[in-house]
């Protein structure tokens, strides 16, 4: 166990980011489940710009990585084009 003051702290800290952390992780992947299910294209192209805006959101507080995020970004653009 820490002893000190800030240790002590930081263990707080940390877990409360945790939890925040995969609170966004687990919503983002709800919502890129959501859109893969997704078969009627107009409903694909309005949902597609809000979940391009929630990945970026999550590589600016370091929660995915941006190539990860580019990744998917492409992957979800292509399924979205293909749908007919």
């Amino acid at each position: 166990m820490a002893n000190h003051k800030s240790a002590l702290k930081r263990i707080r800290q940390s877990e409360k980011r945790r939890v925040i952390n995969r609170y966004y992780h687990k919503t983002a992947r709800t919502v890129l489940k959501v859109l893969r299910n997704e078969e009627d294209k107009a409903a694909a192209t309005l949902q597609l710009p809000s979940v391009i805006s929630l990945l970026d959101k999550l590589v600016k507080k370091n929660i995915i990585h941006k190539n990860k995020a580019a990744n998917l970004k492409s992957k979800l653009t292509k399924h979205v084009n293909k749908l007919a």
